[in-house]
């Protein structure tokens, strides 16, 4: 027990012998005086800068490029089909439903013995397979599965037309292959 801080100050001090003098560091001390010997070189001017103009925009007032043309905009509010799709906000939302579209993916198929249905098998994008028929629910645009073989599922969304009102938008999901 009495050894270790003999031990210790024995390699402290052998570290500070190693550190103490300046041997070695002759040609550093040759290179430092060198470049303080030579001549001090001018330091080149800023350059110039122009002055600020301000610059007074005057198409303020007029029609933006980017914006469609005040006719085509009143033609497409008059031209609206009046249409009788909406979607049925009172039943139960389905588990799939909670998910984006392109998040999902279609990963196979399925049939279940004694049973002529053809399944589905859809990846939801969080690493869960689910099992999907004709009729069921996909997406967060009311999507609604209106057939489905060996390549893929067909459906139609019902997607809100941005003015009140609401358009079928049919949609498909290819079968995606998983290495």
């Amino acid at each position: 027990m009495s050894s270790r801080p003999l031990l210790f100050i024995m390699c402290s001090v052998l570290a500070l012998t190693g550190c103490s003098g300046n041997q070695g560091f002759g040609d550093l001390d040759a290179f430092i005086a060198e470049v303080k010997a030579r001549p001090k070189k001018p330091i080149e001017p800023l350059p110039e800068f122009k002055a600020y103009q301000a610059f007074t925009y005057s198409a303020a007032s007029r029609r933006s490029p980017f914006a469609a043309p005040v006719e085509i905009v009143e033609a497409a509010v008059v031209a609206k089909p009046n249409s009788n799709v909406k979607p049925n906000l009172d039943r139960a939302k389905e588990l799939l439903e909670n998910f984006d579209l392109g998040s999902m993916l279609m990963v196979g198929t399925i049939v279940k013995a004694g049973d002529p249905t053809l399944y589905a098998l859809v990846n939801d994008g969080r690493g869960g397979i689910h099992r999907v028929r004709v009729g069921q629910y996909l997406g967060k645009n009311h999507g609604r599965v209106t057939s489905i073989d060996t390549t893929g599922i067909q459906l139609v969304e019902i997607v809100s037309d941005g003015q009140s009102g609401w358009f079928e938008r049919p949609r498909t999901m290819g079968l995606k292959e998983v290495n």
